[in-house]
């Protein structure tokens, strides 16, 4: 019998990532996690130095691996017209640059041996119009375009999909009360009537790896969240 090919988590120290790395090691799944904090790796994916240390001592670990999930990524909120000019750099260059850095790193060595599946996470953010949220949309909407384009490019060797969650109760989710008005509402207007969980996402990214005649995809993760429009018809016109 062929043994699983080994897999990287990158965020996987927390959250989303954590759940993933969790569920392949319990398929018997050797994994190596990297993360800024908590991983088996240390790892800021904004610097390209930490990046080729991290790929040059996991395959040096474990050989090339050919599962690689990327949940790397940091939330945002304020209005566009108030945004300081440098939250653009910190947001798009985690969510974008930074998962793009890390793509480009570990398909080096997978394109060059027996290929393998890239999954990262991207959200539903990232083709809805969130008011307050737009740094966070524009630069998981430039993740999308490079999902799909790293896909054209890889292909046939590696596939490329990524996996847009909804609101998903995380760390990334701070200090917002789960039982407050805000997160209440979304529970409420998801068809599903809860939120997500990490392991919800990880279940799905699992599934995503394991399909072989598919790349370049984004597939909403949301329990339903997206299924209608924010706009209310009987009330406020607002989000």
């Amino acid at each position: 019998m062929t043994a699983p090919m080994p897999a990287v988590v990158v965020g996987g120290g927390s959250g989303i990532g954590a759940a993933v790395a969790e569920r392949q090691r319990t398929a018997g799944i050797e994994v190596l996690t990297w993360d800024r904090s908590g991983g088996d790796l240390e790892c800021d994916i904004l610097d390209p130095e930490q990046i080729e240390a991290a790929t040059a001592d996991t395959v040096a670990r474990f050989g090339v691996p050919g599962l690689v999930t990327v949940t790397a990524g940091i939330g945002h909120s304020g209005l566009l017209a108030d945004t300081p000019a440098e939250d653009w750099d910190r947001v798009v260059g985690v969510n974008a640059k930074g998962v793009w850095l890390v793509m480009r790193a570990l398909a080096g060595p997978m394109r060059a041996g027996d290929g393998g599946s890239i999954v990262a996470t991207s959200s539903v953010s990232a083709r809805l119009a969130d008011q307050s949220m737009g740094l966070y949309c524009a630069s998981k909407a430039a993740l999308d375009m490079l999902i799909a384009v790293a896909a054209a490019e890889w292909a046939p060797e590696v596939r490329v999909n990524g996996i847009a969650p909804g609101v998903t109760d995380t760390p990334m989710l701070g200090r917002a009360p789960r039982s407050g008005a805000w997160l209440e509402g979304v529970a409420e207007r998801t068809a599903l009537r809860r939120l997500g969980t990490a392991d919800d996402i990880a279940e799905a990214v699992e599934a995503i790896h394991a399909m072989h005649w598919m790349t370049g995809q984004i597939v909403p993760c949301d329990g339903g969240l997206s299924l209608h429009s924010p706009i209310d018809p009987l009330g406020d016109h607002r989000v």
